[in-house]
């Protein structure tokens, strides 16, 4: 009797890392985990899930991708707009306040989520889309950017919008938890605005 063995199968990683350079155009290094490269097609907001919740709820269903990582929250927007965060922040007067708010832009890395139609989400707390960017159509288009910059299209959400509810949504995430912890949370954390 002769027994067949099965070609090896594709390892998800590669064909994850594939797939994200093939269907949608992004730069992917391949894992595990995979990772999306920032600052080329999209830069990302990130901040706690709490927050998170609160922005898409202010800003409604244009706004998107958005992927979640265990408790942090990634929303994607145009690239460069990491750069413009410390001076968004300053203007809407949100400078000198410390907000659990972060950015990855140039040289940055993403853990990539399984795309849609892939079947589960993976191992407990993986990567997740909450809202999927859809293959074939053109991404980066409908990111949330500076209305003056040649990227920011029409239909595109506002960045300062965006980053003036993710502020508001961080401060008040963080003034709740300060309050539920007592006296031990007056010690919080500085700003993050890390590219990496």
């Amino acid at each position: 009797m002769a027994f067949t063995v099965p070609l090896p199968r594709t390892p998800i990683d590669g064909g994850l890392a594939r797939w994200y350079e093939q269907e949608l155009g992004w730069a992917a290094v391949a894992g595990p985990p995979v990772q999306l490269v920032t600052g080329l097609r999209f830069d990302v907001l990130e901040l706690p899930a709490a927050a998170g919740r609160g922005v898409l709820r202010r800003m409604g269903p244009a706004t998107g991708p958005v992927a979640l990582l265990g408790r942090r929250m990634r929303l994607l927007v145009a690239a460069g707009s990491a750069e413009e965060l410390p001076g968004l922040l300053d203007w809407l007067e949100w400078g000198g306040i410390s907000l659990d708010l972060a950015v990855l832009g140039a040289d940055g890395r993403m853990t990539a989520p399984l795309p849609p139609g892939r079947g589960g989400s993976g191992a407990p707390g993986a990567a997740v889309w909450l809202r999927a960017p859809a293959p074939g159509r053109e991404v980066e288009s409908s990111l949330p950017a500076l209305r003056s910059a040649p990227w920011g299209g029409a239909a595109a959400p506002c960045l300062v919008r965006l980053v003036a509810a993710a502020a508001a949504e961080c401060h008040r995430v963080r003034l709740l938890s300060a309050r539920a912890l007592g006296p031990a949370a007056q010690q919080l954390p500085p700003q993050r605005f890390a590219s990496s």
